[in-house]
């Protein structure tokens, strides 16, 4: 299923390389005589405006996971699968409005920081290790194993090759620069990231009408495959598992959001970064408009892919029935490099720069924000607590270095233990409730103490594994409960909210404590902008659940 790329594919990727590279080193040289600030590198000089931001947030969300593994679940259940970024549209406008504010206030690196200045160092280092390894050991090395296996499927290239070229584009620009040649060159990545995503939504669209153009399109797509349009799903549904009902829009997905947008260090390290707080909050709002399209460019593909294959009248137009090889409900992640194939001389280039962009973006931001939780709240923590400005970057470097080529001697071994891996990455969503838990009582409930918190997350993992033990077929009668991921999330983390606010109001006797966050009006107020802004990410949202809803068929 490799595609064919001709003479102009290949300029127009390479161009695209050029141009990122060439802007990260250029924005990463120092002033004559001016020695890097650890502010200058992990912080981009806190000097970031809006709208980078916006674009640099985006760029580090969108991967090979989105524009392949979303394509393929636009191909498997539909549009319900947009759910993870409609619904990241609002969480955002939560973090600007709620969280940002005190992380901004207390001048902020990383959210480890946080969690030492509101609890206790002990905390804060068991957390920061606990990040760094799931950086390292899932994130890193998950984005380079997707990102080269998608080079492998749809150019042929072989996936040590690919690992080994991500890795080397991704940290020629990043580990100098910092920050700052991330944050910029992602304006650059985001722009290809839209631009590839619509060429293909359009192509396919366009395919699928027979020439008619995308509304056609849409239409003929609509009508052939009603059932890839519902939001909701109902218990009958053969993936309600993954997407359990109205628990999507009220249940667990909130957890994972406000776990991923609002204390993730490398998608919310770009907000700290900001000139102010205003341009951090516009830089969310932008982020959050944006994330209200991305399906457009990410699942629509997929629904279109499954109509064509499914209908052997486009099959004969298009010159492919009877073909092999073509994507199925078992192997839907096929959907988006078997579209690609059709893309004219040209625009294969487009797309491809896309998705190297995609997945180049997300190294880069994640290679940055492991060496500055590891430089800060390590390195300067407990090996070297008097390091110079010129010691801290440099081992800010050398720790994104070290990270890197971990990633990369893991990417390819993951081939050989799929299975494993998806553990490793469903595991993970165990810890995150626990760790939302102490965010949350941490920031809002003056009450919650150190031992609360640590109580809570030791408590939070037996919790989760309740839920998640629990054999098929047994009832809610029984011992075990078996419900869908989602909804595990959620009764974990409202249960350890109980088990810390029950702690920590015994420990003072109900009695604040002595390092609670003060609140205030004043704190939470946003400007006319953000909030015209977010009444109107709010309004289309209930607009497309309200057009998508499970009863609209």
């Amino acid at each position: 299923m490799t595609a064919h790329f001709g003479f102009w594919d290949y300029f127009v990727f390479i161009a695209y390389a050029v141009l990122i590279l060439g802007v990260g080193l250029w924005v990463s040289r120092d002033k004559k005589g001016h020695q890097k600030t650890a502010e200058d590198y992990f912080l981009a000089s806190k000097s970031l405006p809006w709208w980078a931001i916006g674009a640099s947030l985006i760029a580090a969300n969108i991967s090979a996971e989105q524009f392949i593994g979303m394509s393929g679940s636009g191909f498997a259940l539909g549009l319900a699968i947009a759910s993870y970024e409609w619904m990241a549209a609002i969480t955002l406008i939560i973090v600007g409005k709620f969280f940002l504010p005190i992380f901004i206030e207390k001048g902020l690196y990383t959210i480890p920081e946080f969690v030492e200045k509101r609890f206790s160092t002990n905390l804060k280092t068991i957390l920061a290790v606990f990040w760094i390894a799931l950086y390292v050991f899932v994130n890193l090395t998950s984005v380079l194993y997707l990102g080269s296996l998608a080079l492998e499927t749809i150019m042929g290239i072989p996936m040590v090759y690919g690992v080994i070229g991500l890795a080397l584009f991704a940290a020629a620009y990043s580990l100098y620069g910092g920050l700052s040649a991330v944050a910029w060159t992602d304006v650059i990545q985001v722009v290809f990231l839209v631009l590839g995503g619509l060429v293909t939504t359009y192509l396919a669209l366009n395919m699928v009408s027979g020439g008619e153009g995308v509304w056609a399109g849409l239409k003929t797509v609509y009508e052939a495959a009603p059932e890839r349009f519902v939001m909701i799903f109902d218990e009958t549904s053969p993936y309600y598992d993954r997407l359990p009902g109205i628990g999507v829009l009220i249940g667990g997905m909130w957890v994972a959001n406000l776990y991923y947008w609002g204390f993730n260090q490398y998608i919310i390290q770009r907000t700290l970064a900001a000139k102010s707080l205003k341009e951090a909050q516009k830089g969310i709002l932008l982020a959050a408009g944006l994330k209200l399209i991305i399906p457009l460019i990410v699942v629509i593909p997929g629904i279109a892919a499954y109509v064509m294959v499914n209908d052997p009248e486009i099959m004969a137009r298009l010159g492919m029935a009877g073909l092999k090889n073509l994507p199925t409900l078992e192997q839907a992640d096929k959907a988006y490099p078997w579209l690609l194939q059709f893309l004219p001389t040209g625009l294969k280039g487009v797309a491809f720069a896309a998705l190297a962009a995609a997945i180049v973006s997300s190294l880069a931001s994640m290679l940055n924000s492991t060496s500055t939780i590891f430089t800060m709240d390590i390195y300067k923590q407990y090996i070297n607590k008097t390091a110079s400005d010129k010691s801290t970057v440099n081992m800010g470097r050398i720790s994104a270095g070290v990270a890197l080529a971990i990633a990369c001697v893991m990417a390819p071994l993951l081939g050989g233990i799929d299975q494993a891996f998806q553990f490793i990455q469903e595991y993970t969503g165990v810890v995150s409730p626990g760790i939302l838990a102490i965010f949350i009582l941490g920031l809002f409930w003056k009450k919650t103490t150190n031992k609360g918190a640590i109580v809570g997350a030791l408590v939070s993992i037996p919790i989760a594994m309740y839920f998640k033990v629990a054999p098929k077929g047994w009832s809610t009668s029984s011992l075990f409960v078996n419900v869908p991921f989602l909804d595990q999330m959620a009764y974990t983390a409202i249960l350890t909210m109980i088990v810390i606010a029950i702690v920590s109001w015994f420990q003072h006797n109900g009695k604040d404590d002595e390092k609670g966050i003060i609140l205030s009006k004043q704190l939470f107020k946003t400007g006319p902008i953000f909030n015209i802004g977010a009444f109107a990410v709010m309004i289309v949202l209930v607009a497309l659940y309200a057009a998508f809803w499970k009863n609209k068929l």
